[in-house]
């Protein structure tokens, strides 16, 4: 049942600390037909989106928190954040470049995932750039830091687009090689935060193929095909509609948490569409990267409470996380996520809003 009440965005106290000896702070985007977002420092999250629904209505379409103690408090604090150095998992937290091993800190059992136990999700994070529309933010990770080598520099832009649009674009440099793979964590729910599970959203993927992935969640290696399993999304089928069937990759995940091999990714035409039953909102996703890791909220628990007052029980949001494939530097047939140095990462991915007409 979508949620009457009128949505709100986060108090700037709630955000105003110093973590660090940095300090942290709220910042509000708002474009031209009323669309609102608001993002903070600390993990360059993405904390609230405010869209409108097909009768108008403001919608908060983004799961987060009323202040930094929720997201340091979380079981998982990923909900909107900016995440690297490397985004999803990397088998047995160890990988080779360069003929030199890595080892990195594992934080989920055997895995090392979302950059280790203090991911960019977790710094605060250097804004350069602000004003009504647009954020920039930087972060220096230091040669070593969680493990990986190099000095790396990052920046990532949220703007808020005239067409009700997040655009998020990365870039970074280093000075010794290294791995990168940066993405965004936001969980949404189309019919409203807290406005009960996902699973009566549909889905369409631009997706022949997918990686499966073994008990641990990392990618056996294979690119499989979608046809004929409860992972074709070739054509919009309800998130719900096959998610408790028997396939042995559905269990491994819990359900679904698996990297889709996109067809296509020049940013050019949408790679997923995602629609709320309820509220008639339909998200958009383009990206040049060349995976996107559908996530069905399968271990969220209802231990944390959100800013509106509702907890996060299971598959009450769900993931569309851009990105190149988990466990890349240990499949030398997947995409490289190797950053060169004197090479510049650059890519790009939009969360564009409208309704169902």
């Amino acid at each position: 049942m979508t949620d009457t009440t009128q949505p709100t965005l986060p108090s700037k106290t709630g955000f105003e600390k110093t973590i660090d000896g940095k300090k942290t702070n709220l910042y509000l985007l708002k474009n031209k037909n009323g669309a609102e977002a608001a993002i903070t420092n600390y993990g360059a999250h993405l904390l609230a989106l405010l869209v409108p629904d097909k009768d108008g209505k403001l919608t908060d379409v983004v799961l987060g928190f009323s202040d930094i103690d929720g997201y340091k408090k979380a079981l998982s604090s990923y909900y909107g954040a900016t995440i690297g150095r490397y985004g999803n998992r990397i088998a047995k937290g160890h990988f080779v470049l360069d003929g030199r091993r890595y080892d990195l800190f594992i934080n989920n059992k055997p895995n090392t995932l979302h950059g280790g136990s203090k991911g960019f999700n977790d710094v605060v994070w250097d804004v350069t750039q602000s004003n009504d529309q647009s954020i920039t933010m930087t972060y220096l990770s230091k040669d070593g830091e969680e493990g990986y080598p190099g000095n790396l520099n990052v920046k990532v832009t949220y703007e808020l687009t005239n067409d009700n649009a997040i655009k998020i674009s990365y870039e970074a440099t280093t000075d010794k090689n290294t791995i990168i793979n940066l993405t965004n964590h936001s969980y949404f729910n189309l019919n409203g935060v807290g406005s009960g599970t996902i699973l009566d959203h549909t889905l369409q993927l631009k997706a022949a193929n997918y990686t499966p992935i073994d008990s641990t969640l990392i990618p056996t290696g294979e690119i499989a095909p979608v046809a004929g399993t409860p992972f074709d999304f070739t054509k919009a089928a309800t998130i719900g509609s096959r998610i408790n069937n028997t396939d042995a990759q559905l269990k491994n995940g819990k359900g679904y948490d698996h990297n889709f091999v996109l067809d296509k990714h020049d940013i050019s035409t949408p790679v997923a569409t995602a629609t709320g039953d309820e509220s008639g909102i339909v998200l958009e996703v383009f990206t040049d990267e060349p995976g996107i890791q559908f996530y069905s909220g399968n271990f969220m628990s209802g231990s944390n409470t959100f800013l509106n007052g509702k907890t996060d029980e299971q598959r009450t949001g769900f993931c569309l996380e851009t990105q190149h494939y988990p466990d890349s530097p240990n499949h030398p047939k997947f995409p490289s996520t190797e950053l060169k140095q004197g090479e510049t990462y650059k890519t790009v991915t939009i969360y564009k809003f409208s309704v169902k007409k």
